[in-house]
């Protein structure tokens, strides 16, 4: 039975102070399987306290996302930055160890240094595979919107140096590339029977071709994403594990749309089931 997830990111963010204590009288509302927890970078230092937080409120919590800012440092570059990325990961890793998360999203690339300079994305994979694998953790890359290349040529440049990879597919990202028809064609369909998508984010997406102005995470329905379609495939491939979703849900005040996350889940369950 697939698990339909509610990302923390969706609930927490700059204008409610990012304030994770939000999440318990959050969780209570919220209709899904359980969350993926994303880390801030203004949380390390604080991460005992969350982890001790998260565990008393007996949360679900299969996937831990990476904080951001890890792939950022590895798209820069330099010695200095790969090293504190290095370290910034284990934090994040021995969370997701503490929290019994078995999956661990990362953005490999990031920021506006995105691919640019992608030997750096590609070599230093190798180092945080090999962490990942001390905590027990499965290592998932995204799709992440690029601005050198696109995702897809990102993901199979990886796969063959690294034939063992796994990644999560972003729905919102890949259509940000016009990329999300690439899942059905035959010429990637080892993505799926070698089982190296082991996670799908799912978000829709209202603009065209790399319109970063509209770069936003929308709720399922918002956009133009073919969800009829996307599902319809994921069930014909016997795929039922988890999905996270990403639709941003607070407000300029802070206030979270507790019932648009419902209709999310919801018309989840109704493709899938």
């Amino acid at each position: 039975m697939s698990q339909i997830l509610c990302s923390t990111g969706t609930l927490i963010g700059k204008p409610n102070g990012r304030d994770y204590n939000l999440i318990y009288a959050l969780s209570k509302k919220l209709e899904c399987d359980g969350f993926e927890f994303m880390m801030y970078d203004t949380w390390y230092g604080k991460e005992s306290d969350i982890v001790e937080k998260l565990l008393e409120w007996k949360l679900t919590i299969p996937v831990m996302h990476c904080e951001k800012c890890i792939g950022e440092k590895i798209s820069i570059g330099s010695t200095a930055n790969i090293s504190e990325a290095l370290d910034l990961f284990e934090i994040n890793c021995k969370m997701a160890d503490k929290l019994n998360a078995r999956k661990l999203v990362i953005h490999l690339w990031n920021g506006k240094p995105s691919d640019w300079q992608f030997k750096n994305n590609l070599n230093t994979y190798a180092e945080l595979a090999k962490i990942a694998e001390q905590y027990n953790l499965e290592l998932l890359v995204e799709n992440v919107v690029c601005a050198n290349e696109n995702p897809m040529k990102r993901w199979c440049e990886l796969a063959e140096k690294y034939p063992n990879i796994h990644f999560v597919f972003d729905t919102k990202m890949a259509a940000f590339h016009q990329q999300i028809e690439l899942l059905y064609k035959e010429e990637y369909a080892w993505l799926w029977r070698e089982g190296h998508i082991r996670h799908y984010h799912v978000n829709d997406y209202a603009g065209s071709y790399m319109e970063w102005e509209k770069l936003k995470t929308l709720p399922v329905g918002d956009g133009h994403i073919d969800f009829k379609k996307f599902f319809s495939f994921i069930k014909n491939i016997n795929y039922s594990d988890t999905f996270t979703i990403e639709a941003t849900a607070f407000g300029k005040d802070g206030t979270v749309d507790v019932d648009m996350l419902n209709r999310c889940f919801n018309t989840v369950r109704q493709y899938l089931y």
